[in-house]
């Protein structure tokens, strides 16, 4: 069934089967009539999840849609935040459709998205902050926006092609976007989409600038914040008296801390996110350790809400996000401001009964 407005998907940590993730996916898929083009950066499924998007790529495929795959390939990393990739090369060479892996050397191809019929009647964009893994689907607080609009969906497919064509992360997304209308609840929704690392330097002053004009409220989640325009304004938020709620991955941070300290040209981020998470209300999520064949049970929600306007998608709050292959969608709407609010309402509410202070 062809969606004609916004619809966002939450998940948490035990909340929900992988199927019903795989579900949607595969409704996303059905309704697809010309094109999938899919950029993710970590493809790993077992089980019924794995045999229903199967299915469903196979079924589009036959039915004459023409579809794409790109997935990172990556390297090994001494500190993994984020944690690596895993992607099943078997199971995407049996789905039997066109696909490249993009290296993930020096910069990862972080995204999460699917461009369904760019051109067409039925375009629409599937991105957010959720791999395509069974823990991704049932461990991690994720959300998921599928958003129907041919500009938006021609403004993914101008990423994907220069990713697809090149294979490489450094010179995509080097241009400004116009911003576009959608609808959600029936109400008005003017989005638009920047990419790094053309725009990545952008996209964490964007989000900064919007933390430094809040008025009402400020909800936050990512798993690590270490963007330093991001990290500066939130130091200055400490002195200003906004609703505020944030939650981050305290087990990822913990490892970014250890690093800080003795890097001098970080040294003063440290101090900075000290003051940060003790002066302001953020809870943390403890996480298993990433090690090879270990659950992933992070705390991986993109989310930032400052009064009526959403920032999400790929995009860490963090530097080095900054030079990845990642997408971040800014989106005014007051409705959808207050569902997403409401999801980190509920995440805060979960992991506040622990310290976040490192």
């Amino acid at each position: 069934m062809t969606e004609s407005a916004v619809a966002v998907s939450f998940l948490t940590d035990g909340g929900q089967p992988a199927e019903r993730t795989a579900t949607e996916l595969t409704e996303f898929f059905q309704a697809a009539g010309k094109s999938l083009d899919i950029a993710i950066y970590d493809l790993h499924l077992d089980g019924p999840p794995a045999e229903l998007v199967s299915q469903a790529v196979k079924a589009a495929a036959q039915r004459g849609v023409a579809i794409r795959l790109l997935y990172n390939v990556d390297f090994p990393n001494p500190i993994p935040v984020p944690p690596p990739p895993d992607p099943d090369t078997a199971f995407i060479a049996a789905l039997g459709v066109p696909n490249r892996p993009v290296p993930g050397v020096p910069s990862l191809m972080h995204h999460k998205y699917v461009v369904r019929d760019a051109g067409e009647d039925t375009a629409a964009v599937w991105t957010g902050s959720t791999n395509w893994t069974n823990d991704s689907w049932t461990r991690e607080e994720n959300v998921i926006l599928r958003v129907p609009s041919a500009n938006l969906a021609a403004e993914y497919l101008r990423n994907f092609e220069e990713l697809w064509s090149s294979g490489r992360v450094e010179t995509s997304g080097k241009y400004e976007l116009a911003s576009v209308n959608a609808t959600y609840e029936g109400s008005p929704v003017q989005a638009r989409v920047l990419f790094s690392p053309g725009r990545g330097r952008r996209m964490a002053q964007l989000i900064a600038m919007r933390l430094g004009h809040a008025r009402r409220r400020i909800r936050l989640c990512s798993p690590v914040i270490t963007a330093g325009p991001v990290l500066g304004t939130l130091a200055d938020m400490v002195k200003k008296h906004v609703d505020f709620k944030g939650v981050y991955d305290r087990t990822q941070m913990k490892e970014v801390v250890s690093q800080w300290v003795v890097d001098p040209h970080a040294a003063w981020k440290a101090p900075a996110f000290q003051s940060v998470t003790t002066g302001l209300p953020f809870a943390s999520k403890v996480t298993t350790p990433y090690a090879p064949g270990s659950v992933h049970d992070y705390m991986h929600a993109k989310v930032t809400v400052v009064d009526d306007i959403v920032l999400t998608g790929s995009y860490n709050l963090s530097h080095s996000g900054e030079e990845n292959a990642e997408n971040l969608l800014e989106l005014r709407s007051q409705p959808l401001a207050d569902r997403l609010a409401g999801f980190v309402d509920a995440i805060y509410a979960r992991y506040a009964g622990t310290d976040a202070g490192q």
